[in-house]
């Protein structure tokens, strides 16, 4: 299963229609060729697949990643890794 993590916009690349985004302490770089609001550096978004796909509200993605958080800490360090094996075999890439 594939979730979509609130990430920060970071960078903005006009040019290339893309931006560099944080998920959780995790650097990757996004599209924006489906999202349909405008973003700028600081904005929240929630990525598929490699695309931005909505905007969201700082308030609620502070929550969200407040959940998400609590879930890690829940998790003991098998359980950890074959998340970490899964979010890697999500058809992203």
């Amino acid at each position: 299963m594939c979730l979509s993590i609130p990430s920060k916009i970071k960078s903005i690349n006009s040019e290339m229609n893309t931006c560099v985004v944080d998920t959780m302490g995790v650097e990757r770089s996004a599209s924006l060729d489906l999202i349909d609001q405008d973003v700028v550096v600081g904005d929240y978004v929630l990525i598929h697949i490699g695309f931005a796909m909505n905007k969201i509200d700082e308030e609620d993605a502070f929550e969200s990643l407040k959940v998400y958080k609590e879930i890690i800490d829940k998790m003991d360090e098998l359980d950890k890794q074959q998340a970490i094996v899964e979010s890697e075999n999500c058809p992203s890439r």
